[in-house]
């Protein structure tokens, strides 16, 4: 199961760390607690849409920008999670591989 608040959180840390940013810095230009920030990253908080445009405008992104990300990341698990349909050969009835074989 995809839990979006996961790949948001994987997309919000993979964001600072491309920028070279900490925690304690990222938290403080959005006006953020430290501990909370960490808690979205780790994907154990839901961000409410206030807090996650905070977030947004600290990193220097617009919201649409991390949203988009996070539909990328999304669709990739969809992917690899969608079962394949392999091939079913015709069923064989018992009695006559039975008499074939005799």
């Amino acid at each position: 199961m995809i839990l979006l608040r996961h790949e948001l959180g994987e997309v919000l840390r993979e964001i600072r760390q491309d920028q070279g940013r900490t925690l304690r810095d990222v938290a403080s230009t959005s006006a953020v607690s430290l501990g909370y920030l960490s808690e979205l990253e780790r994907g154990t908080k839901e961000a409410s849409s206030e807090l996650l445009a905070a977030v947004c405008a600290g990193l220097g992104l617009n919201l649409s920008e991390v949203l988009e990300l996070v539909r990328d990341r999304v669709e990739r698990v969809e992917t690899f999670s969608t079962p394949v349909s392999l091939p079913v050969s015709a069923t064989v009835d018992p009695d006559q591989v039975s008499a074939s074989a005799a």
